[in-house]
């Protein structure tokens, strides 16, 4: 389902301050983004605004985040920030729900949980010796809370991502944070997962999607998430902004050249030629 209808911008002078992220091109010309489909992608190279727009969107929303900061005290989205406040958002049915994920923020949440684990399993001890010499009454109602806050932890993350791989804990994080209804905005995903798991994340967001009225805006450079079918691609290479087929995607058809033709590729890498060259097919 489509929550979030468009974004506009306010066209106030102070989108044209000379200061990140209004000095990136494609957030200096933005006006507008209409988002048509349950799934839309922000692509294009390094450093031409996609997480930019991605983090403004976040903090407009007033979107949950992965760990314990809010888009309203996290640091590092203060630019972000800055420019939330001259976006404008149209909504078919406004949602509270979703969640704004970024790959670091998830590593740094399953640091967080795994801490937790341990200073909550390190207070029962200490608190075993503390009622030593009490009756067992009172030391089981004493741990309560501490065995509650565990058991919350085993019911919605099993025994503990910090003991699965990056990818599969990653997978195992999103599907218990999801939640019906919501509008989840997505960060390069597919930085902890194999193209095998990429593909799972795919398959999952299906299903989100078209049984559970999901929508997804997405920044990535995976070509595997890029193939959902009937997305909205925005290219962040163009300025403006402008929708793209998948076929036009430039890491689309540079990934296929070089799966087809690794050799080629990688006698005109290894000759030394500029970066430039790559922009042509071999």
């Amino acid at each position: 389902m489509i929550h979030l209808r468009t974004l506009t911008t306010d066209g106030s002078d102070a989108l044209k301050r000379n200061a990140y992220p209004f000095n990136v091109p494609t957030i200096r010309t933005l006006t507008a983004i209409t988002f048509s489909a349950e799934v839309t992608f922000f692509v294009g190279e390094n450093g031409t605004g996609k997480s930019a727009l991605l983090e403004a969107l976040a903090c407009a929303v007033g979107a949950i985040t992965a760990g314990s900061e809010s888009v309203k005290t996290d640091r590092t989205l203060e630019p972000a920030r800055s420019l939330a406040q001259h976006l404008r958002l149209a909504w078919i049915r406004r949602t509270h729900k979703g969640l704004f994920l970024r790959a670091e923020d998830f590593f740094g949440y399953v640091k967080h949980l795994a801490q937790t684990r341990a200073d909550l399993e390190n207070d029962l001890q200490a608190l075993d010796e503390e009622y030593k010499d009490r009756t067992d009454e009172a030391l089981h109602w004493a741990r309560i809370p501490y065995k509650s806050e565990l058991s919350a932890l085993q019911q919605r993350y099993g025994s503990g991502l910090e003991t699965h791989s990056h990818g599969e804990s990653f997978l195992e994080f999103f599907q218990a944070r999801f939640v019906p209804g919501g509008l989840y905005l997505l960060d390069e995903p597919e930085t902890p997962l194999s193209p095998k798991r990429q593909l799972t994340l795919l398959s999952m967001i299906h299903r989100m999607v078209q049984a559970q009225q999901a929508q997804f805006i997405i920044v990535t450079h995976s070509p595997l998430l890029m193939a959902y079918p009937g997305a909205l691609i925005y290219s962040f290479d163009q300025t403006p902004i402008q929708p793209v087929s998948y076929a036009e995607l430039e890491s689309v058809w540079l990934t296929r050249s070089f799966l087809t033709q690794p050799g080629q590729w990688l006698d005109r890498l290894f000759d030394g030629q500029d970066e430039s060259s790559l922009n042509q097919r071999p």
